[in-house]
Order: C-alpha cells, then structure tokens, then sequence
C-alpha cells in the first residue's frame, strides 16, 4: 500500500522497534494524529487461534466517547415497558420484526427477550450480516433489561476475533486525554486477556497496537497486562 506523505511524516516519529506502555502510546497516537476530523482510536490485538476457536464477548468502558446509541429492544408486555422505562430507542414485537424485516435498519445495537428469540431468530440473514443479531454472549439476549440497556448507555462495546485472530476495537477519540484513552485500552485488553480458550496452546497474544483511523499503529508492550 503507498502512503500519502501525512501519513509517512506521522510514522516516521514512531519507533517500530520498540515497545511503548499504554500511557506513552496513547500520547504517541494523539500526537501523530494527522486528518481533519476527530479520529477514532483503535486498538488491535493479534491472537493465536485455531480455526475453531474465538474470542468474543461485550465490555464496559470507563471513559464514553461515542454518541449515544439509537437501542431497539424486541420484548412484550411487562419487559416492552421496562424497555420504554430505561430509555430504549424503538420497542415493539412482531411489528419491528416486519419492520427489519422490510429493510429498516435505523438502529445501532437490537436486544430482545429470551421468548422473542424464536422470531427474532428469522432475522438472521439480516441482523447477523451486520452483526446486530442479538445473543446472550454479548448480553443482548436477557430478561434483564433495564441492566442491559443501562451498560450499553454507559459504553458496553462487544469485541470478537476475526478470521484472521485479530480483535480491532474502538477504544477512544483522538480528542480525548490520553490517560482516558490508556484507562478505556487497559480494560479491553484485559478483559481480552481473560478470554483466551481453555484449549489455546503457546503465546496466546502475538502483538497489541493502538492507531488512530489513519494514523500508523504504535506497538504496546504485552506484557504489562499479563
């Protein structure tokens, strides 16, 4: 890939041999943040995993930045109040089913009722191609709501592994302070960490990188979070 001279000028002040804390990387990666808008900060973790194995599950960030999410919560009776009670952007039953149903897609993130699973679940093809099929690893299948919906306000993000084993996540804006940045990256990739396959053999972490979105990605020392 040939790089535009920002982004040449941005990884020159990177030392790619060498291994930064988080503190001094998230500092790096606000410094060489070079495009005009407010860049997201991502962290990329690659992991060593077999074919049949992934990590995947939801965490809670400390430090919000992103707007708030528009949450639609398929659920009946009681639990489509309760929804309504906790803020939930759009609730409803087999009308929103039909909805999704016929394209309408103006949602971040769908949560539903175990007991609304069964037709939920005819939208797979749909949500499951954007990644917003509800499902109780990332929390999103739960009769508790209100605690559902009060996590995802607050900053629950769900990360999961690639075909390649690596977990890219948002954890930041460029516009942040640093340490609030290297407090939101320190909890994911712990909480990452925690996650490694009773099975997995060897070096589980092969490297940890923050960027910014078009920065160049600063390499983090591992091993302060093992």
């Amino acid at each position: 890939m040939k790089h535009g001279k920002k982004y040449l000028e941005a990884a020159a002040k990177v030392d790619k041999s060498k291994l930064y804390s988080l503190e001094d990387a998230a500092s790096l990666v606000k410094e060489v943040a070079f495009a005009k808008f407010d860049e997201t900060v991502e962290l990329h973790i690659h992991l060593t995993l077999k074919k049949s194995q992934s990590v995947r599950d939801t965490v809670v960030l400390p430090n919000q930045f992103s707007a708030e999410k528009r949450i639609l919560v398929f659920a009946k009776g009681d639990k489509a109040q309760e929804a309504l009670d906790a803020g939930a952007t759009y609730v409803g039953d087999a009308d929103l089913i039909e909805k999704v149903r016929g394209g309408w897609m103006d949602f971040d993130v769908a949560v539903a009722t175990p007991d609304m699973m069964k037709d939920v679940g005819r939208l797979g093809p749909i949500l499951g191609r954007r990644g917003l099929m509800p499902n109780p690893k990332t929390h999103t299948v739960t009769m508790d709501i209100k605690g559902a919906l009060a996590e995802l306000k607050q900053g629950r993000t769900e990360f999961r592994s690639d075909k390649t084993g690596v977990v890219h996540m948002a954890v930041g804006k460029v516009s942040m302070e640093p340490a609030k940045v290297a407090e939101n990256a320190s909890v994911a990739i712990k909480e990452i960490f925690r996650k490694k396959p009773s099975d997995a053999k060897g070096d589980f972490v092969q490297s940890v990188a923050l960027s910014s979105t078009m920065g160049p990605g600063v390499l983090l020392d591992a091993k302060e979070f093992v």
